[in-house]
């Protein structure tokens, strides 16, 4: 069966968002849409009842079926502060360990009138399958599929830098370590080309930066100092061993001394650079625990910014379900 065309499937008629699936396909206005509409969100935290009603009376699912603590929380949040009805399917003890198809949970979950589906995956595309067989009106957002894509997180960064550095154009930026196996690293290359950085080197070794990623617009570099030159924001991604197969690494100590991001080493980049990681952080191996809690950091507020963009595209995905002409058929006429 030939797959749906990422922006075909995850845009309605009107050009609004329907499902969040990938950032291959979306263009500059709709990935600032999201970062503006995040920006509305964030001071929600600093209210004494952090709520909206904009999913109100809507049900949102937690599909996790890869292990995760920040994303899944954050998503939690974001649902319940957009009023929403939140539940986490526990996979490890749901009908798919039991033999269960992904297709007949989905069915059953769809039959319980679930409204949106967050979906993390290890296997890459799953979150775009689900979508082309989920019943219309069941809005779809990608928490992280294999090393395809993590489209929130690379937006919670997007957000990160603007409010940093006010800008993307004329930055230099620097996404530095374990990038073969990073869906991260993939969503933030497209987030950033599309918003006008021109200036993206992808650092580390050569069995874990190979070249083909010079196509999708990237400078790659395997010296740590070269790829740091007065670079204005510093990505640091952690070493995936669970997805490596074979020695593409001499040993994680080697890694941090060629690699690692110290003192030393920042001081290569810009006196005003940031220094940003999705988490989970390995002090040692990719960071050193002084310049994670240091000025530079702004590690937590990329988690404080996650609940605001996941925020963002959950309620511009329903809405988007909403505007569809889909929409005109309601599940009672189905």
């Amino acid at each position: 069966m030939m797959r749906s065309e990422p922006r075909a499937l995850q845009l309605n008629e009107h050009g609004q968002l329907k499902h969040f699936l990938t950032l291959d396909g979306l263009n500059k206005t709709i990935l600032t849409e999201i970062l503006d509409r995040a920006e509305s969100f964030l001071s929600m935290g600093e209210q004494s009842v952090k709520k909206v009603p904009l999913l109100r009376g809507k049900t949102v699912v937690n599909l996790f079926f890869e292990n995760s603590t920040r994303t899944r929380t954050t998503f939690e949040l974001a649902g319940k502060r957009l009023s929403a009805d939140v539940i986490n399917l526990n996979i490890e003890t749901s009908a798919t360990s039991k033999g269960e198809s992904l297709l007949d949970t989905l069915k059953n979950l769809e039959a319980m009138q679930s409204d949106m589906f967050i979906v993390r995956h290890s296997d890459s595309g799953a979150a775009h399958f689900i979508a082309e067989h989920c019943t219309p009106n069941v809005a779809i957002i990608n928490a992280g599929d294999g090393r395809h894509a993590h489209p929130t997180q690379a937006m919670l960064d997007m957000l990160t830098i603007r409010r940093h550095k006010g800008r993307f154009d004329g930055l230099k930026i620097a996404i530095v370590g374990d990038i073969l196996h990073s869906r991260v690293a993939r969503s933030q290359l497209q987030a950033l080309t599309t918003l006008g950085v021109s200036d993206i080197r992808l650092v580390g070794p050569k069995t874990l930066v190979p070249s083909f990623f010079a196509e999708m617009g990237a400078t790659i570099c395997h010296d740590l100092e070269a790829g740091l030159k007065d670079v204005d924001v510093v990505v640091m991604l952690r070493l995936q061993k669970e997805r490596m197969k074979g020695a593409l690494l001499p040993s994680e100590s080697e890694f941090y001394r060629l690699y690692g991001l110290t003192e030393e080493t920042l001081a290569w980049a810009s006196p005003d650079a940031i220094v940003m990681h999705p988490g989970p952080i390995n002090r040692g191996v990719e960071i050193s625990s002084e310049v994670a809690d240091g000025k530079h950091s702004v590690i937590l507020d990329q988690v404080t910014n996650g609940i605001a963009v996941r925020m963002a595209v959950m309620s511009m995905a329903m809405s988007g379900q909403l505007q569809s002409d889909d929409s005109s058929v309601t599940r009672d006429e189905k």
